[in-house]
């Protein structure tokens, strides 16, 4: 993927990047047909975030429908260049386990796992994580500013686009950016 964004820059192309966690939906597409306005190619990132849900979590009931999401993306105008589906994000080290949700039966564990097996460098927004959904989910912005800044590091977008429907979410990979002066022209 990295090599991929390193052609295109070189090329003077800008890479529009929507991150998704799959099962796209007309949010998502609007968000793609939103970058065509801003980018001369778009990578589309499907990944379930392990590092979003929580051990009492069930990962493994997400929803996920691969192949429909490429038929939905081959339907946008102007479609997308590259659909990044990496298997996993983490590093669990040597001796963790590692499995996670490719919606084909694998068996699925959160990364946060409990006897200390699990990811364990995290990017977090501190005071923005607490409350509201921080509450209820306490590991899921870590989770999510966590694999946002991977994706940022792996695809080095220079336009990315996200829904506001969580806002909260929003707001942290707003400060993320700020913070680790992420070069985007446009978020």
């Amino acid at each position: 993927m990295r090599n991929w964004s390193r052609a295109m820059r070189s090329q003077g192309k800008t890479i529009g990047l929507v991150p998704t966690m799959g099962y796209l939906h007309d949010g998502h597409l609007s968000l793609i047909r939103e970058a065509h306005d801003h980018s001369d190619v778009i990578v589309v990132s499907i990944y379930v975030n392990p590092g979003q849900f929580s051990p009492t979590e069930d990962l493994s009931t997400y929803p996920s429908d691969f192949l429909g999401d490429i038929q939905k993306l081959r339907a946008v105008p102007g479609g997308v260049d590259v659909v990044f589906n990496p298997h996993n994000l983490y590093d669990y080290g040597t001796n963790r386990r590692s499995s996670v949700s490719n919606g084909e039966g694998a068996k699925s564990v959160s990364c946060v796992e409990e006897k200390g097996l699990g990811h364990e460098t995290w990017v977090r927004v501190e005071t923005l994580e607490k409350g509201l959904c921080g509450k209820s989910r306490p590991v899921f912005f870590r989770g999510g500013a966590t694999v946002v800044t991977k994706l940022f590091n792996i695809v080095d977008p220079d336009v990315a686009l996200f829904g506001k429907k969580d806002y909260q979410q929003w707001r942290i990979i707003q400060r993320l950016v700020s913070v680790f002066s992420v070069h985007l022209i446009r978020l």
